[in-house]
Parts: C-alpha cells; sequence; structure tokens
C-alpha cells in the first residue's frame, strides 16, 4: 500500500504577514488616532480600488523609479490589460478626483486614506511587499500654508499616538522652471564619477540624475555628499516658497532641518519635500514622507492644479511604538460567560447569551458539550468576571445562578433582569 502524499503546510507568501489577534489593538488604536486626528482638520476619508491601470503609476510616479521599474506588482487582464496593484496611495487618489470631478465643489479638497499597498522589494523590519498606508491629500492649493499644515497634521498624528524622538527634514526640489538647470548641474558633477557609481546610478545618470540623490549604496553616497546644492539653482518663486513654508513652521514651533540632498523616491515631487524620521529604526528609518505635487493632477488629464500629501507606513509606526514602549489601549475581553448545567439548557442558554450582546455585554458560551466544571475553567481562561449558570431548578422558578468570579458570590437573579444587573 503506498504511502499518502504528505501535505505541505501552507505559509503566507514572502514579504506579507498575519496580523493576529494578539496585535490588532495596536492597529485599531492606530487607525482611530488618524481619523479623529485628521478630521479635526477637515480632512475625509477616501477609498480607492487596490489595482489600477498600470499607465497611471508609469505617468504619475514616474517610469525612472525604482517603484515602477522594479516593485510594482503587475498582471494582465482576460483582455490583456496591464493592471497594477496600488505602490503608492497618491496617484489614485488624484484619479479619483478627476474621475468624480471632486473639485466641483470646493476648489480646496482635502483627503486621507487608509490601506494595503503592494512593492515587490526586499523584506526589512518594517518593510513589507503587501504592507498598509495612510496619507492625507490637500489638493487646489499653491499656498505653502498647505505644506506647512499637512507638515503639522503629520506631526501631530505622531504626538497624539505618543511617539517621541522623532525628526523633520525639509527640502526644495525646485519646479519645471529652475530644475532643468540643477539637472545639467548634477549631469556635469557625476560625469566624471559615473564609473563609480552603482548600475542603477549609471542609468538615472541617462535618465534622471536626480534620482541619484536617493541611492542607499554606501559608494554612491561617498560621491553624492559633495554635489552641487539644489538651493543654487531655485527659481525666485520656489525660494520665497521655501522660504515662507520655513516662517509657517517657524510660527507654530515645529523644529525641523534643511536637507539639499532629500528628493524622496517619486518623480512628481515639485517645491517642498519632507521626510520624518526616528532613530530607533536603523538605517531604513523613515517614518514618513511627503511634499508637493503641482503638476501631478495635470500629468493625470486634468487642469494644472497644484498639491501637496504626505503618506507613512503602518507597520513601521507601531514598529516605532513598541521600540518606544508606548502604552496602547487593550481589549476588555468577555465579561460573562453563559454555562449550562446539561443539553436541556442550551435552548434558553443561547436566548439569555444573544439578549446580552443586544445591550452590548460582551458574552460567551460553550460550543464543545463541556462538562460545568469544564466550562468553569474556560470562563477562567477568559478571566471573566461573571459566569450565569443556566439550570432546570433554577429555570422552573423563572431564574438563573450569577456567579461573580471576583469574591466568589453567587445570587439567584430573575430572567427579567439578567440585563439590567450588568448594566
Amino acid at each position: 500500500m503506498m504511502d499518502k502524499e504528505k501535505i505541505v503546510l501552507q505559509k503566507a507568501p514572502k514579504g506579507t504577514n498575519d496580523i493576529l489577534p494578539l496585535q490588532i489593538d495596536d492597529w485599531y488604536y492606530v487607525e482611530k488616532v488618524i481619523k479623529k486626528v485628521l478630521q479635526t482638520y477637515g480632512y475625509r476619508e477616501i477609498r480607492t480600488p487596490a489595482f489600477e491601470n498600470t499607465e497611471l503609476f508609469v505617468r504619475g510616479i514616474g517610469e525612472t523609479t525604482d517603484i515602477v521599474n522594479k516593485e510594482m506588482f503587475t498582471f494582465q487582464d482576460k483582455k490583456g490589460r496591464s493592471l497594477a496593484l496600488r505602490p503608492e496611495g497618491t496617484a489614485p487618489v488624484v484619479r479619483a478626483y478627476l474621475e468624480h470631478n471632486l473639485s466641483r465643489e470646493n476648489m480646496l479638497v482635502k483627503l486621507f486614506y487608509l490601506g494595503s499597498m503592494f512593492r515587490c522589494e526586499k523584506p526589512q523590519s518594517g518593510r513589507y511587499r503587501q504592507f498598509n498606508q495612510f496619507g492625507l491629500e490637500a489638493i487646489g492649493s499653491s499656498d505653502p500654508l498647505m505644506d506647512a499644515e499637512i507638515i503639522d497634521a503629520s506631526l501631530h498624528v505622531y504626538r497624539e499616538l505618543g511617539l517621541k524622538n522623532l525628526s523633520l527634514v525639509i527640502n526644495s526640489v525646485g519646479c519645471r522652471k529652475c530644475r532643468p538647470g540643477y539637472l545639467q548641474a548634477l549631469k556635469d558633477y557625476f560625469k566624471e564619477r559615473r564609473d563609480r557609481l552603482c548600475s542603477d546610478c549609471r542609468e538615472r545618470y541617462e535618465k534622471n540624475p536626480l534620482r541619484i540623490l536617493d541611492c542607499k549604496n554606501p559608494q554612491c553616497q561617498m560621491e553624492i555628499k559633495n554635489c552641487p546644492s539644489i538651493f543654487d539653482y531655485l527659481c525666485e518663486d520656489c525660494k520665497e516658497h521655501f522660504n515662507k513654508l520655513k516662517e509657517y513652521l517657524d510660527s507654530i514651533g515645529i523644529i525641523y532641518q534643511v536637507n539639499p540632498l532629500l528628493v524622496r523616491g517619486l518623480d512628481y515631487y515639485t517645491k517642498t519635500a519632507f521626510e520624518i524620521s526616528s532613530g530607533e529604526l536603523g538605517a531604513q528609518n523613515a517614518v514618513g514622507g511627503g511634499g508637493r505635487y503641482d503638476y501631478l493632477v495635470e500629468e493625470l488629464g486634468g487642469n494644472h492644479t497644484p498639491a501637496v500629501g504626505f503618506a507613512a507606513g503602518i507597520e513601521r509606526m507601531i514598529a516605532t511604538m513598541q521600540k518606544q514602549g508606548v502604552g496602547v489601549p487593550k481589549w476588555d475581553g468577555i465579561q460573562v460567560f453563559v454555562a449550562v448545567t446539561s443539553s436541556d439548557d442550551i435552548m434558553p442558554a443561547f436566548k439569555i447569551i444573544s439578549d446580552l450582546r443586544k445591550y452590548d455585554i460582551t458574552a460567551e458560551m460553550d460550543f464543545l458539550n463541556k462538562s460545568l466544571k469544564a466550562q468553569m475553567r474556560s470562563a477562567n481562561k477568559m478571566n471573566v468576571s461573571y459566569v450565569v449558570i443556566v439550570g432546570q431548578e433554577e429555570l422552573k422558578e423563572g431564574k438563573v445562578m450569577i456567579k461573580n468570579m471576583k469574591n466568589g458570590e453567587q445570587e439567584k437573579v430573575s430572567l427579567t433582569k439578567i440585563y439590567s444587573y450588568f448594566k
């Protein structure tokens, strides 16, 4: 007789993870805080599909970016159309903004989102191939005051979560008017250094030398540190915008550092770029970042519409909270266990537990046909406050026995008064 073929235990795909019941309280808490804080700033939630037409991200993010070139999960539908799991949230939000003409009610549209993103990158601490992100987008204002509010709202979320020791870095990456001059200066600088750059950066040199500044390769970092500064090439409009942003941040006491090498990993940024970091996450220490994207709406088929946004990975936020020992409210657990003395009591017990739940009392009962003694052990493991014991003798009197699990006291309570007893 042949041995039965061994069934291989399935595991989650590489770069993904399960969020287990013991971890879910952290997620509930973070999501609740995000929604509460952003709504106080007037941002409304938007939910977009998990996949979009691939062209949306190629046009929106930029075909020279690592996200588009290396990290997108793309596939074809049954009609051969190319689709992609969303690697970021801004392009889908702008697509929805245009498709549904959201600006018809208000020239300034303020939105936020929470959802899963997908990137085929090397998994590491706090970084997954499927990860969760929250972001906020303000579409319609060119005022640096809007940039300041986005930064303030982002930091407010972190403060409300109890995070400490975060650093804010800001920069300007110029605009269509002044950036070409800076790109040429970078090409001139790296021309004699190309051989010392990584293979990716040699390709970036040809397509978009600004992307070289975003490289994390140690050898490239050595070549980057003495490259020309963007501030020597900014036009007057970009200079004024950046200076005004700094004034607004100063006025509300936000501490920041200026880093002329900060460019972020997306081609749609213009003028403001910023990043929020934690020193407790190692080399990949960013917990969020964003910037202005004044040409993205136009690039995706709309009229010229200035915009600014921010996004953060929730896994990295939770990892930072855990390293800093931030306490999170936990589920209170089951309050009441309904036990039966025999199988004859199951029907009335089920009615009692159903009614308790309608009164918002968390309640549980046995579904494994255990003895009363075993049911009491289960109740102890759940650390319930009370056990309602349903038995034939008490039911004949129209009552049940309620045991206080904290002090061991028992008393008979009328079936009609069980709910008021617990309330």
